[in-house]
């Protein structure tokens, strides 16, 4: 197995709709905001080669949205999936499978792209699987009025129209092996109804690919949660179940949306957990 962080663009978010109730005099000790209120946000995927199989986490926003709608997030940097994916000597074509840890625009917009002739939409990854659950994909297309603008219909029913969608079982607890593909899943239903975050053995450490449930290093403290989350105080427990298992069991947290911390380890400190320390992919694999 090898593993390969993909970078699909970067964008900011308003600093107070990312840390919900927590007074920015606080938040921004570690996610500084622009005049604007607005914080640096990574799209940043994962990408995962084991023998014919691979597999890519999240796919970022895509390109095919409006001018308009991209206007609302002030896209920076030159980061692209394309390109990240060539650095790394592959292209979309090669990918036989995109797990999306949910259907929110940020994180599978650039799973559907629109066809030649620009009337309609198909997957972006001609040759892979596209794998959700059916409590999550239920939830999203059928969206309640909070989330309807982050669920997006022409980014999610192209999967279940082009025949590619696929399903991994729904756990009856919070953690399950998926048999389907090469790595573990917890549950989390705070952000969205059965997000999904895989967690991964590799090269004797446990990566988990963090998703909403934590954001950026800054989202650390239990209380730090995103406004965007439909049951904070289902957060609450979540994060701090898994938070405590990684301090325990040193696991590895790769993080989605931090533009400046790709993956962290934690600790227990008299204030709860907080950051132990943050490196870059390559320092710790390569």
């Amino acid at each position: 197995m090898k593993l390969f962080p993909i970078e699909a663009g970067n964008f900011k978010l308003d600093g107070g709709a990312m840390f919900g109730v927590v007074p920015k005099t606080l938040w921004s000790r570690t996610n500084p905001a622009d005049d604007n209120n607005m914080i640096d946000i990574a799209s940043r995927c994962l990408l995962i080669e084991n023998g014919n199989r691979l597999t890519l986490i999240d796919t970022g926003m895509g390109n095919k949205q409006s001018e308009k709608f991209f206007g609302y997030y002030y896209q920076w940097g030159n980061e692209n999936l394309d390109a990240s994916l060539k650095k790394h000597g592959f292209h979309r074509d090669d990918i036989t499978d995109v797990f999306l840890t949910h259907l929110h625009f940020d994180h599978c917009g650039g799973s559907i792209q629109h066809n030649k002739d620009r009337t309609g939409y198909e997957p972006a990854f001609k040759n892979a699987n596209f794998w959700s659950n059916q409590k999550h994909w239920d939830w999203a297309t059928n969206p309640n009025r909070r989330e309807k603008a982050s669920f997006l219909k022409e980014n999610i029913l192209p999967m279940e129209e082009s025949g590619q969608l696929k399903f991994v079982a729904n756990s009856s607890t919070d953690f399950s092996e998926a048999k389907e593909l090469d790595f573990g899943i917890f549950f989390a239903d705070g952000h969205t109804e059965k997000q999904m975050l895989p967690h991964i053995n590799y090269k004797g450490k446990t990566i988990v690919f963090m998703a909403d449930l934590l954001p950026t290093a800054g989202h650390l403290p239990l209380p730090f949660v995103m406004g965007y989350d439909t049951r904070p105080l289902l957060t609450l427990p979540e994060k701090e179940k898994l938070l405590n298992s990684a301090a325990e069991n040193n696991y590895y947290l790769f993080l989605e949306h931090d533009a400046h911390n790709q993956i962290i380890t934690v600790k227990q400190t008299e204030k709860g957990i907080r950051l132990n320390e943050s490196f870059t992919f390559n320092e710790i694999f390569n």
